[in-house]
């Protein structure tokens, strides 16, 4: 594949044109993302995405946006063409935020506070592995998780699996997990894969999506 094939198109979109140049010179270190264009709204963003979208590959959006927030960019642009991974970059660190991101399917969650280094990592794991969070990000889930009851998820799964499923949400290594359910450990692996294949997550933080997005849990 060509280096043109396999670049990352990016638009930025901010209400500071500093954070976009900020983020146009950390990008211009990685020749795997060419920025495209940038947008200082999410009303300027969108005209730019619902012309053709395939122009774009990842949209990173602030929140906080003078008219629409990046938020709802998010659904908009999901509900136009998932295959745009959409990154949230924002110094909003409470779980509401959060939470309403991640309904809005946006595949990642850094914080401003983020260096060069970490911000470039997460965008190869965005693109590698499909999602990247702020280390910040997900102890702020896994606690209000764990202050909350899984309710009945819409997917068939079996009892064993949501056991299972709860105590991976409640941060529970796979041994800790069999120790639990007396059961070995290769069986809660065997579980772990198949809640993933279920309810189409990649990751821990993907189930964490998955119970959130289909409201499993109560967060208040």
């Amino acid at each position: 594949m060509s280096e043109i094939e396999s670049s990352i198109n990016v638009l930025i979109v901010d209400d500071h044109q500093i954070v976009i140049d900020g983020i146009i010179s950390m990008l211009s270190t990685n020749k795997r993302f060419v920025v495209k264009n940038f947008a200082h709204t999410a009303e300027e963003a969108w005209a730019l995405i619902s012309v053709n979208s395939h122009d774009y590959d990842l949209v990173i959006t602030d929140i906080s946006l003078a008219g629409k927030t990046g938020i709802r960019l998010c659904r908009e642009v999901k509900n136009l063409d998932h295959r745009i991974k959409v990154l949230i970059l924002t110094m909003h660190n409470d779980v509401a935020c959060v939470k309403e991101a991640l309904a809005c399917e946006a595949d990642g969650y850094l914080l401003k506070n983020n260096g060069r280094d970490d911000f470039l990592r997460a965008l190869d794991s965005l693109i590698e592995r499909g999602s990247c969070f702020s280390h910040e990000i997900v102890p702020l889930l896994y606690q209000e998780v764990n202050q909350s009851r899984l309710k009945q998820p819409d997917v068939k799964l079996t009892h064993r699996e949501q056991e299972v499923l709860e105590l991976i949400l409640l941060e529970l290594t796979s041994r800790e997990i069999a120790e639990k359910l007396f059961i070995s450990k290769q069986t809660v692996d065997s579980h772990r894969i198949s809640l993933m294949e279920k309810t189409g997550s990649k990751s821990v933080v993907g189930l964490i999506k998955y119970a959130l997005r289909n409201h499993l849990i109560d967060i208040n």
